[in-house]
């Protein structure tokens, strides 16, 4: 009988387990491909996947659906000589539809090729091999130069290594250069971790670039003459080992924007750690990397790989309780396995400490996937609010991509923002969206904005918020074209979102949790005209509420049945009764 048990226990955590890997109900069979980027390219309100197949040779568009697979395989393009190193969509010629813009290995390390495949309503129109736009060395950043919601690059010149912008049009012409105002002598680092992101609370990004030895900010302006240097931010004295890719989070749910840094302290990557700028200095999290066998683990070291070539965070609120978690790969030392694994944002323990949260590794939290696992990307599969991840494992040198289900065991709530470009296009016809909307181009995915969020928490306390949408966008950066906020249990009205770009904000108040918000920022210069509009998804404790609501309307209503049928019989035998009495005045 004790056996029995064993095994009776043994299979539920087998099927639970295997129930979170839900790979062939998001890709079937289609799993072998890497995901590159996302957006909307078919603006149908589902977020798409652009997967790179073929060994690097297809780029390929997965459309988000709401039925099985959820990813189903959509446009591609396929070049014979060509190998693809990177993918970055965006509107680069300003017909509100989404390009894809590609990236190309060439025989010398670290120059590329440019090439646009530009998009339609539901259709991507391949470019030639011959029809280059132009030559970079490293990966490019995007984003919107001159605010015209038409999407430009910066990058490194090819031939001079100098900084530079190219500035795309709506004649789909030769896009225009130009150069930074100011030359620094500092080294762009490559792989880079340059970001097109507000920091410093204007609602105008600015233009964050990483040197081989500092960090530059160069705060963005009204006007269109590029941006003003403001300062650099100094990396730590004696932190010259592996320096891995900034990323940008209000890791402390204040409504600051910290820059996060993973480091190694030693060659080898065996003591790693990450740090957190608050403003004014770099702080350490002291994160503990030892496993509950006592097995040191620690960044892997930076190699020519693709999803290693440099340490790589991702940001995204697992949880739900509203403070951004972490996806990091690991590598046990010396030289062991290497796994992607969940770091959770917890409070510090030790008082007086500059920084309150750290960063904890949940060991378990992505089983059933282990060993091979090089790469992790949050995504919202089911549009409900609770990231999921995209992992990408290795072997024998081919890469697979694979689903895990985010199946929180309590309700929370959260809000999602997105902000497009605010262009239209008359060719694109009235349908109905998966969701059952009326679908309405306006535009595509803009990089730059700032959000921000103000609610009170159940417990009476202010809770704020912000972060901003696709601040960057080269070597496999993966952000989501959205923001989710996680709001915890907190069933409040939100008190009010701000969304800011181009110096200009404009803010809504007393929002519905759980809701999606789309915003439209045109025209750019008039705030009071932005739209927004508020889609809401029914959470599981309304749905419990209601349930219970109608379970309770029910028992009155068998009671009252009840009692009014008790009545009607207890009249009944009283008539009879009457009928039956024996009357005196009758004699």
């Amino acid at each position: 009988m004790g056996e029995c048990l064993k095994l009776l226990i043994l299979g539920v955590l087998v099927n639970l387990g295997t129930c979170l890997d839900f790979t062939q109900t998001v890709f079937g069979s289609a799993t072998d491909g890497v995901p590159a980027a996302f957006g909307d390219f078919n603006s149908d309100e589902l977020t798409d996947m652009f997967m790179l197949r073929d060994d690097f040779k297809t780029v390929q568009i997965f459309l988000g659906s709401d039925t099985e697979p959820l990813l189903k395989e959509g446009p591609k393009c396929t070049f014979k000589n060509l190998r693809i190193s990177s993918v970055v969509p965006g509107d680069f010629d300003g017909d509100a539809f989404m390009d894809v813009l590609i990236t190309v290995r060439s025989n010398e390390k670290d120059k590329l090729g440019i090439f646009i495949n530009w998009g339609g309503s539901s259709y991507m129109n391949c470019t030639g091999e011959e029809e280059k736009i132009l030559d970079v060395h490293g990966e490019p950043m995007v984003l919107d130069y001159n605010n015209d919601m038409v999407m430009d690059l910066f990058g490194l010149e090819t031939e001079t290594h100098k900084r530079t912008f190219w500035l795309f049009h709506k004649d789909r012409s030769k896009p225009e250069v130009r150069q930074m105002p100011k030359d620094h002598k500092a080294e762009l680092r490559l792989p880079h971790s340059h970001a097109f992101i507000d920091l410093n609370h204007d609602f105008t990004a600015d233009l964050f670039i990483t040197t081989d030895r500092e960090f530059e900010v160069w705060n963005g302006t009204e006007r269109h003459d590029g941006f003003i240097f403001s300062h650099t931010i100094e990396l730590p004295t004696g932190l010259n080992e592996h320096v891995g890719q900034a990323i940008f989070l209000d890791a402390e749910l204040k409504g600051n924007i910290n820059l996060v840094l993973p480091i190694c302290f030693d060659r080898k990557c065996a003591n790693s750690t990450i740090l957190v700028h608050n403003g004014h200095k770099f702080h350490d999290l002291e994160v503990n990397f030892k496993d509950p066998d006592n097995k040191q683990w620690g960044f892997v070291i930076p190699d020519d790989d693709l999803f290693t070539n440099a340490i790589t965070l991702r940001g995204g609120d697992f949880n739900m309780d509203g403070y951004p978690d972490l996806l990091a790969t690991l590598q046990q030392h010396p030289g062991g396995a290497i796994q992607t694994f969940l770091l959770e944002n917890v409070p510090v323990e030790r008082k007086n400490n500059p920084i309150s949260r750290t960063f904890e590794v949940r060991w378990k939290a992505l089983a059933p996937f282990a060993n091979g696992t090089i790469a992790g990307a949050f995504y919202d599969f089911y549009q409900d609010g609770i990231l999921d991840v995209v992992l990408v494992e290795k072997a024998n040198g081919k890469y697979r991509t694979k689903a895990f289900r985010n199946s929180l065991d309590y309700d929370a709530n959260f809000v999602k923002v997105i902000v497009l470009t605010g262009l239209v296009n008359k060719e694109v016809p009235t349908t109905k969206t998966p969701l059952g909307r009326t679908k309405k181009t306006y535009g595509t995915n803009l990089p730059g904005p700032r959000i921000a969020y103000y609610t009170i928490t159940q417990d009476g306390y202010p809770q704020y918020g912000t972060s901003a949408q696709i601040p960057q966008s080269a070597y496999f950066a993966l952000h989501l074209p959205y923001t989710i906020f996680g709001l915890g249990r907190t069933p409040n009205f939100v008190d009010s979102i701000t969304v800011g770009l181009s110096n200009q904000s404009k803010t809504w108040t007393q929002l519905i949790p759980n809701s999606q918000m789309i915003v439209v920022p045109w025209p750019i210069k008039e705030p009071w005209r932005w739209k927004a509009q508020l889609f809401v998804t029914p959470s599981k404790l309304i749905l419990m509420s209601m349930v219970a609501l109608g379970g309770t309307c029910l028992v009155i209503m068998l009671i009252i049945l009840g009692l009014y049928i008790k009545e009607k019989r207890e009249d009944k035998l009283e008539r009879l009764q009457e009928a039956h009495r024996f009357h005196f005045d009758a004699m």
